[in-house]
Protein backbone atom coordinates (compact mmCIF):
# COMPACT_ATOMS: atom_id res chain seq x y z
CA UNK A 1 0.00 0.00 0.00
CA UNK A 2 2.78 2.56 0.92
CA UNK A 3 5.03 2.15 -1.62
CA UNK A 4 7.37 5.65 -1.20
CA UNK A 5 11.05 4.76 0.50
CA UNK A 6 11.53 4.90 3.81
CA UNK A 7 7.32 4.35 4.79
CA UNK A 8 7.98 0.48 4.94
CA UNK A 9 9.38 0.15 8.01
CA UNK A 10 6.97 2.59 9.84
CA UNK A 11 4.15 0.36 8.23
CA UNK A 12 5.72 -2.86 9.76
CA UNK A 13 6.54 -1.14 13.16
CA UNK A 14 2.55 0.15 13.22
CA UNK A 15 1.75 -3.10 11.84
CA UNK A 16 3.16 -4.66 14.75
CA UNK A 17 1.90 -2.32 17.35
CA UNK A 18 -1.60 -3.00 16.26
CA UNK A 19 -1.13 -6.75 16.77
CA UNK A 20 -0.13 -6.13 20.39
CA UNK A 21 -2.68 -3.94 20.89
CA UNK A 22 -5.28 -6.34 19.08
CA UNK A 23 -3.67 -9.58 21.30
CA UNK A 24 -3.74 -6.94 24.44
CA UNK A 25 -7.84 -6.66 24.17
CA UNK A 26 -8.38 -10.66 23.51
CA UNK A 27 -6.57 -11.39 26.29
CA UNK A 28 -8.71 -9.13 28.76
CA UNK A 29 -12.15 -10.62 27.62
CA UNK A 30 -13.80 -12.50 30.62
CA UNK A 31 -15.40 -15.47 28.96
CA UNK A 32 -14.30 -18.67 30.37
CA UNK A 33 -12.39 -21.59 28.33
CA UNK A 34 -12.28 -25.38 28.07
CA UNK A 35 -9.46 -27.55 28.27
CA UNK A 36 -10.98 -28.68 24.80
CA UNK A 37 -10.80 -25.12 23.10
CA UNK A 38 -7.97 -25.85 21.04
CA UNK A 39 -9.89 -27.74 18.82
CA UNK A 40 -13.31 -27.59 19.28
CA UNK A 41 -14.01 -23.72 19.50
CA UNK A 42 -16.01 -24.12 22.24
CA UNK A 43 -16.00 -21.85 25.66
CA UNK A 44 -16.96 -23.50 28.88
CA UNK A 45 -15.70 -23.00 32.00
CA UNK A 46 -12.43 -24.83 33.14
CA UNK A 47 -9.41 -24.37 35.78
CA UNK A 48 -6.13 -24.38 33.24
CA UNK A 49 -5.88 -26.29 29.82
CA UNK A 50 -6.47 -24.72 26.62
CA UNK A 51 -8.86 -21.70 26.53
CA UNK A 52 -10.44 -19.75 23.66
CA UNK A 53 -8.21 -16.14 23.07
CA UNK A 54 -10.53 -13.66 25.17
CA UNK A 55 -11.00 -16.25 28.17
CA UNK A 56 -10.16 -15.28 31.73
CA UNK A 57 -7.13 -16.71 33.31
CA UNK A 58 -7.52 -17.62 36.79
CA UNK A 59 -6.11 -16.25 39.49
CA UNK A 60 -2.18 -17.90 40.31
CA UNK A 61 -2.43 -19.18 36.67
CA UNK A 62 -0.02 -17.86 32.94
CA UNK A 63 -0.48 -18.40 29.62
CA UNK A 64 2.31 -20.90 28.12
CA UNK A 65 1.77 -21.74 24.31
CA UNK A 66 -0.48 -20.68 22.05
CA UNK A 67 -2.63 -22.23 18.80
CA UNK A 68 -3.48 -19.54 16.04
CA UNK A 69 -5.79 -22.36 14.44
CA UNK A 70 -7.99 -22.90 17.76
CA UNK A 71 -11.23 -22.22 18.78
CA UNK A 72 -12.70 -21.96 15.20
CA UNK A 73 -9.38 -20.17 13.98
CA UNK A 74 -9.67 -17.37 16.49
CA UNK A 75 -7.00 -18.58 18.61
CA UNK A 76 -6.77 -20.43 21.98
CA UNK A 77 -3.81 -20.38 25.16
CA UNK A 78 -3.29 -23.09 27.06
CA UNK A 79 -3.52 -22.39 30.46
CA UNK A 80 -1.32 -23.63 33.63
CA UNK A 81 -0.41 -22.97 37.43
CA UNK A 82 2.68 -20.36 37.66
CA UNK A 83 5.85 -21.85 38.89
CA UNK A 84 9.45 -20.95 39.97
CA UNK A 85 11.67 -20.35 36.14
CA UNK A 86 8.47 -20.76 33.47
CA UNK A 87 8.39 -19.44 30.24
CA UNK A 88 5.03 -17.27 29.54
CA UNK A 89 3.61 -16.35 26.30
CA UNK A 90 3.59 -12.31 26.00
CA UNK A 91 0.38 -11.12 27.62
CA UNK A 92 0.55 -13.28 30.32
CA UNK A 93 -0.13 -11.85 33.83
CA UNK A 94 2.62 -11.82 36.20
CA UNK A 95 1.49 -13.62 39.22
CA UNK A 96 2.11 -11.49 42.55
CA UNK A 97 5.31 -11.97 44.38
CA UNK A 98 7.16 -13.30 40.59
CA UNK A 99 9.29 -11.03 38.31
CA UNK A 100 9.99 -11.13 34.87
CA UNK A 101 13.65 -12.05 34.34
CA UNK A 102 14.42 -12.93 30.87
CA UNK A 103 13.15 -12.29 27.46
CA UNK A 104 12.98 -14.53 24.19
CA UNK A 105 11.93 -13.23 20.87
CA UNK A 106 10.72 -16.31 19.38
CA UNK A 107 9.05 -18.30 22.33
CA UNK A 108 5.34 -18.88 22.54
CA UNK A 109 5.68 -19.93 18.83
CA UNK A 110 6.99 -16.86 17.86
CA UNK A 111 4.88 -14.58 20.04
CA UNK A 112 7.27 -13.73 22.54
CA UNK A 113 7.85 -15.20 25.48
CA UNK A 114 9.03 -14.10 29.06
CA UNK A 115 10.73 -16.19 32.46
CA UNK A 116 9.26 -15.73 35.57
CA UNK A 117 10.65 -16.19 38.72
CA UNK A 118 9.57 -15.60 42.26
CA UNK A 119 11.21 -12.18 43.84
CA UNK A 120 14.96 -12.54 45.29
CA UNK A 121 17.22 -10.25 46.56
CA UNK A 122 19.84 -9.25 44.58
CA UNK A 123 18.02 -10.03 41.12
CA UNK A 124 17.78 -8.45 37.56
CA UNK A 125 14.57 -7.87 36.50
CA UNK A 126 13.62 -6.94 32.80
CA UNK A 127 12.14 -3.49 32.27
CA UNK A 128 8.44 -3.39 32.47
CA UNK A 129 8.40 -6.08 35.12
CA UNK A 130 6.83 -5.72 38.05
CA UNK A 131 8.43 -4.57 41.56
CA UNK A 132 6.78 -6.62 44.86
CA UNK A 133 6.46 -5.19 48.48
CA UNK A 134 9.64 -5.22 50.30
CA UNK A 135 11.52 -4.84 47.26
CA UNK A 136 13.17 -2.00 45.25
CA UNK A 137 14.83 -1.33 42.13
CA UNK A 138 18.55 0.39 42.35
CA UNK A 139 19.92 2.57 39.98
CA UNK A 140 21.92 -0.18 38.13
CA UNK A 141 20.42 -0.81 35.15
CA UNK A 142 22.33 -2.20 31.83
CA UNK A 143 19.87 -2.29 28.16
CA UNK A 144 21.84 -5.46 26.39
CA UNK A 145 19.71 -7.27 29.10
CA UNK A 146 16.51 -9.34 28.28
CA UNK A 147 17.58 -8.94 24.72
CA UNK A 148 18.59 -5.42 24.58
CA UNK A 149 14.36 -4.74 26.22
CA UNK A 150 17.04 -3.83 29.13
CA UNK A 151 17.51 -4.54 33.03
CA UNK A 152 17.63 -3.58 36.42
CA UNK A 153 19.01 -4.60 39.54
CA UNK A 154 16.32 -5.27 42.58
CA UNK A 155 17.11 -5.66 46.16
CA UNK A 156 15.49 -6.19 49.21
CA UNK A 157 14.13 -2.76 50.36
Amino acid sequence: MFEYAGRRPRLRAILAGLATLFASVLLAGTAAGTASAAGTGTARAAVGGWSCSGAAIPAGYVLTDYDARGCGGFGSWYQEPVKNGILTCSGSPVVSGYVITDYIKTGCRGIGGWYHELAKDKQWTCSGSPIPPGFRTTGWFISSFCQGIGAWYMVRA
